[in-house]
């Protein structure tokens, strides 16, 4: 028989997908699943796939390759888009992406599906991945081929083919929520309503800041060429240090983050993000750079920065934009090494030490105590310049 890959989660739409892509393309589906710290329950996503009649299950821990491959060199642009979005979704994508056509290519499959929703950015993500690694390889996208309208029309689908069907906290079908190492996000049903605040209920890595601990918290994080290794002297490996992050940071109501988002292909929508760890590490790693870059080094980088966080966005993660824009954010890395001591408290951030001998800081030239080997001539001669600047532009 022909095969298809397909990205599957276990969850309902992807079990739904399954059952569609069986019928309508007479086709093997080897469900394939990336363990990127997920919410993942390996026994119920091949009692699931079973069930529908999946021979090839392969599940692949992938946690550390995607903190340290792909979370870490976006740490280190401090990636954000539009102002708030530490891309937790954006940068999954392109490592499941390759991953399904590397398997594609082992297994002869012709073609290789997602479920992605024909609204949304993901489909773009995707599939962008697979044109990078398996032109030949065609993609079945689902969403723009079948005929179920809605999440009622879904519903109705599963219910015939007996796929079970998942309940929310209050008993009624999910949310759509994504989830991995980095992050969750949470969109659909009261959300989609800009208006409606967003129920205590749906979140998942996070307390809210009023039912966080009433003692401050204090953390170090090391850094070794622009990397966080170690927390409070420890070390740690990527996975792991991301894992005790995420930990701190949501029992202290860190990282969430509600926002209007402009998609990639145009349309407006709403999500819920939770971002503790990866938060706790942005504020982190601009504190380090602080002491440990010129300012001309650190100036570029604020400048391509956003530029940057809409490639990861858009799905451009494998384009040479981004690998280029990666190498001037990682020109001077290795000077990027220290410690930073953090205040926790009740979703609140605050920087309390910044520790490095890498030092671009010196005390010698701030204080106000030694104005010895200070000009004063040379900056009555630099504002003088700029003053006649001012009037030229």
């Amino acid at each position: 028989m022909k095969k298809i890959v397909l990205a599957y989660s276990g969850g309902l739409d992807t079990s739904i997908i399954l059952k569609w892509l069986q019928k309508n393309y007479k086709s093997e589906v080897i469900a394939y699943t990336s363990n990127i710290g997920q919410d993942l329950n390996k026994k119920k996503i091949i009692q699931n796939a079973k069930r529908l009649g999946v021979k090839k299950i392969i599940i692949e821990d992938l946690k550390n390759i995607f903190v340290k491959d792909y979370v870490f060199p976006m740490i280190r642009a401090h990636a954000v888009y539009e102002g708030v979005y530490l891309l937790g979704t954006s940068i999954a994508r392109p490592l499941i992406a390759k991953r399904q056509i590397e398997i594609a290519k082992k297994f002869k499959a012709f073609a290789v599906s997602h479920g992605a929703t024909g609204k949304g950015n993901d489909q773009v993500r995707f599939e962008l991945g697979y044109s990078f690694f398996g032109k030949k390889i065609k993609v079945i996208a689902p969403w723009r081929e079948w005929k179920l309208q809605s999440r009622s029309d879904l519903i109705k689908y599963a219910k015939k083919y007996r796929i079970p069907i998942p309940k929310d906290k209050k008993g009624a079908p999910p949310f759509s929520v994504d989830d991995n190492l980095f992050h969750v996000s949470t969109e659909g049903k009261v959300l989609e309503n800009p208006r409606n605040a967003a129920p205590e209920f749906i979140f998942q890595k996070t307390i809210s800041p009023e039912k966080a601990k009433n003692k401050a918290v204090k953390i170090k994080i090391g850094f070794k060429n622009s990397d966080p290794v170690s927390i409070n002297g420890k070390k740690y490996k990527p996975e792991f240090l991301l894992e005790k992050l995420n930990k701190i940071g949501g029992e202290n109501g860190v990282g969430r983050v509600d926002l209007v988002e402009n998609r990639f292909i145009g349309i407006k929508s709403r999500g819920v993000y939770e971002t503790p760890g990866g938060t706790l590490l942005y504020f982190a790693h601009r504190a380090i750079e602080s002491v440990t870059l010129d300012k001309a080094t650190m100036h570029a980088k604020e400048r391509i920065m956003p530029l940057y966080a809409e490639l990861v966005y858009n799905g451009y993660w494998f384009s040479k934009k981004r690998l280029n824009l990666q190498k001037i954010i990682d020109k001077k890395r290795n000077q990027v090494n220290g410690e930073v001591v953090l205040k926790i408290y009740k979703g609140n951030i605050t920087i309390l030490s910044r520790r490095s001998k890498n030092n671009a800081y010196s005390l010698k030239k701030v204080s106000f105590e030694e104005n010895k080997t200070f000009k004063k001539s040379k900056i009555e001669k630099f504002i003088k310049f700029h003053s006649k600047q001012l009037h030229k532009q």
